[in-house]
């Protein structure tokens, strides 16, 4: 393919030196003319290993050109790859300048071009920026419109610097953000080979993906290091500790509690991470990262409280108390805690939990309602359908199919149902339907 990448950085360059070994011909652009006389010298504007030899090889095969020239890159090729730059500005918002200063350049480029042509961003974007801000900008520019003179999609890179060129053979997967088949069929063609799953997605999402495996990054990079700030007060090996913790992949190492859903709870979780802070402080030991869990945990709480109240129905009708399906664990819950805010904002609460009932609840858990929730206690009810239809907004803690069932039979089209649980099959559903985050 004839392929044109702007932006000769490290992700640029790569790019470029890859895309040429395996017989692409490419136009490399940037605005710094001595990256482009190194290039052109069969030399690398950036220090990386296996950079040198790959580049020179490259130049030397005549499948590499470079100008300044915006027009003679994009009238030269079929696909763009976009690598300029996105910096932090001082305030921390994404400097997006010299993005927005080559969307116009290609815009007026693509006027003297008559086919079809791919751009395909591959810098780090605020999601919504390909869509809302780079977009418009060709098609005004142009005269063209994006789906039919040319295509815009969004294809985050995987590669880490010191192993860019590994990381590009090997990558973890290929996401295309793409909004129509020709351009994703274009880069299938172009990426399809790499040994890896191909993923197609919106753009928004690509490009939302990118910026949460960076933080996914830093945040474990974090914990195993406030683990072992801990560590090492304790007079523990950090290392043997998070190489335990990693041979764990029904848990840790796995997709395990990476899904979207309502705050954790429960007789563990809240109690330990106060014993581990606890624990810390008493060693003069910082962990600002495990120290803001609970204080998140309670942030996503309030806002399920916040939804039931912008509905602004009084009669509320919680289905699920328990922190957990299946179980009658009441302690930490955090459907108990949303329930004692809407009790303490004067709405009327009626309860539901098919493994609560307060005559069959022994030990901790009666004891926990008799002395902790005794008010919460007495608004238990062991009839759904009395629950369903004396409420006017239905909090979905629990997402068991009977439930679902019920919910799809009994609402009415003036009732709102909050679904904290992710429940799958309401769509049909009589009453109004509303996600804690999706």
């Amino acid at each position: 393919m004839r392929i044109s990448v702007f932006g000769l950085g490290y992700v640029g360059a790569v790019s470029l030196a890859c895309l040429a070994r395996d017989g692409h011909h490419l136009i490399g652009v940037d605005v710094d003319q001595a990256k482009l006389d190194l290039i052109a010298a069969g030399k690398t504007p950036v220090v990386e290993e296996g950079m040198i030899d790959l580049m020179a090889q490259v130049a030397a095969s005549g499948c590499v050109q470079v100008t300044q020239n915006v027009e003679t890159a994009v009238c030269g090729s079929d696909i763009s790859l976009v690598c300029v730059g996105t910096p932090s500005a001082p305030n921390g918002s994404q400097d997006q300048g010299a993005m927005i200063r080559l969307a116009h350049d290609l815009g007026r480029a693509m006027r003297s071009k008559s086919a079809r042509h791919t751009f395909v961003f591959r810098s780090t974007l605020i999601p919504g920026t390909v869509e809302d801000v780079l977009r418009p900008i060709i098609e005004a520019q142009s005269d063209k419109k994006d789906g039919v003179e040319f295509d815009v999609c969004f294809q985050p890179e995987f590669l880490r610097e010191g192993s860019s060129i590994r990381d590009y053979d090997k990558p973890p997967f290929t996401i295309i953000g793409a909004n129509a088949d020709h351009p994703a069929e274009r880069l299938r063609a172009l990426f399809g080979h790499l040994p890896c799953e191909f993923y197609r997605t919106s753009v928004r999402a690509a490009e939302t993906v990118k910026y949460c495996c960076n933080n996914f990054h830093a945040l474990k990079i974090t914990f195993a290091n406030e683990t072992a700030r801990l560590c090492e007060a304790l007079g523990v090996d950090a290392f043997e500790v998070m190489d335990l913790v990693c041979r764990d992949t029904q848990l840790n190492i796995s997709k395990a509690y990476l899904k979207p859903g309502f705050a954790f709870g429960g007789s563990c979780l809240p109690k330990d991470l106060r014993a581990t802070m606890y624990l810390a402080k008493t060693r003069d030991v910082e962990l600002p990262m495990l120290g803001g869990i609970l204080q998140s945990n309670r942030v996503h709480a309030e806002h399920a409280i916040a939804k039931v109240l912008a509905s602004g129905k009084r009669r509320v009708g919680m289905i699920g108390l328990s922190f957990k399906a299946g179980t009658d664990d009441l302690r930490e819950s955090p459907l108990v805690l949303i329930a004692e805010q809407f009790i303490g904002k004067g709405l009327s609460l009626l309860v539901y939990d098919p493994e609560v009932h307060l005559s069959r609840l022994l030990g901790a858990n009666r004891r926990f309602i008799e002395q902790h929730i005794p008010h919460i206690g007495s608004l238990l009810s062991a009839d759904l359908t009395h629950v369903i239809e004396q409420s006017d907004v239905l909090v979905v803690g629990n997402a068991d199919a009977r439930i679902r069932d019920e919910l799809l039979r009994l609402t009415r089209p003036d009732q709102h149902v909050v679904d904290l649980a992710g429940m799958r099959g309401l769509e049909s559903m009589a009453a109004s339907l509303e996600g804690l985050c999706w």
